[in-house]
């Protein structure tokens, strides 16, 4: 080796944590050491570290956060890439921090908590302030995260119920080719609700909730009319209303009740030339006291390592496609 280059061990006293640390066939190592630019040759319990001295360094203490994280759940590949991120801007450690703020144990016991600094960010809103929109593409946690805080809230008593709504609004397909009553159409709009919702509470505790009216789940069009107090209210998919619907959802509100607004600006299923309410709400509302808007993007994905290569190809399109309409 040269003078730059050297090589460290890495031990790991816990076989179970080693094991969670290498991930399946030693992937995560893999995506790290492609991160870091180091080379990993893990022998049982103990790591190999080789590459430039920084490298190998900051490779031994983005290992330690992350050992301290396998210790309470499985690791990601995008755990690793993000860790690795982290460590490039001066923020060892802060994984575990991240680990440490427990929003919720889900039914089947698994700590949710949020997974990346704009996460972070938007479930610190969520506490501080009485309206809160988190904007940012698919995967980003945004519907999960307010789910959680809401059924915290509910448990803590800070509220007598969850309301959840989302507007019915047709992609693709029409709501009148679909079977069954009004409900039985607008069911599959609200089924990602139903879904997180099974995961945090089980389905048992899902309908204890559902059955004692503590939790709706309701189309937005169900809104009209109503004064919602003491309630945590959180609007879906947002990006799907009108101007005239988002006024008329966020003028429900009433005293003790607080309101979450998800949505994707860049997945708008409106007819042509409808302006998204999201969008608007965005511009009318960013300086009133008491609303906070958070915007996560591709870097706060926490699904597939592959959505986020996703996002960041359509953004290339659609930048390349603005400026080919440009010239």
């Amino acid at each position: 080796m040269s003078g730059s280059l050297i090589e460290e061990k890495f031990a790991i006293d816990d076989n179970a944590v080693a094991l969670a640390l290498f991930g399946h066939r030693d992937e995560n190592l893999k995506a790290l050491a492609e991160e870091l630019d180091v080379r990993f040759v893990p022998r049982g319990n103990v790591i190999g570290i080789s590459g430039e001295k920084g490298a190998v360094h900051q490779a031994q203490m983005v290992l330690a956060d992350l050992l301290k994280v396998a210790a309470e759940r499985p690791l990601t590949v995008q755990d690793i890439k993000y860790a690795a991120k982290l460590a490039e801007t001066g923020g060892n450690g802060q994984l575990k921090l991240l680990q440490e703020d427990v929003i919720q144990v889900t039914a089947r016991g698994k700590k949710i908590t949020p997974k990346t600094w704009g996460q972070k960010r938007y479930v610190d809103a969520m506490r501080k302030h009485l309206v809160v929109f988190g904007i940012g593409p698919a995967g980003t946690g945004k519907t999960y995260l307010a789910m959680a805080m809401a059924v915290a809230a509910l448990r803590k008593r800070e509220v007598d119920r969850i309301i959840l709504t989302r507007p019915a609004v047709e992609a693709g397909e029409r709501l009148g080719f679909l079977p069954g009553d009004l409900q039985d159409k607008v069911d599959p709009y609200l089924r990602p609700l139903y879904d997180a919702l099974y995961d945090i509470l089980g389905i048992e505790g899902f309908r204890k909730y559902l059955e004692r009216g503590a939790i709706e789940v309701a189309p937005l069009a169900y809104m009209r009319g109503r004064t919602l107090d003491d309630s945590f209210i959180i609007l879906d998919e947002a990006q799907n209303t009108t101007p005239e619907q988002m006024k008329m959802f966020l003028t429900r509100m009433g005293f003790g009740s607080r309101m979450v607004i998800t949505g994707d600006v860049t997945q708008i299923d409106l007819p042509k030339g409808v302006c998204s309410g999201l969008q608007e709400a965005r511009n009318v509302l960013k300086n009133v006291k008491g609303v906070a808007i958070v915007e996560l993007d591709d870097a706060d994905v926490v699904r597939h390592q592959l959505v986020q290569q996703i996002i960041r190809a359509y953004e290339q399109f659609d930048k390349e496609k603005g400026q080919r309409e440009l010239g």
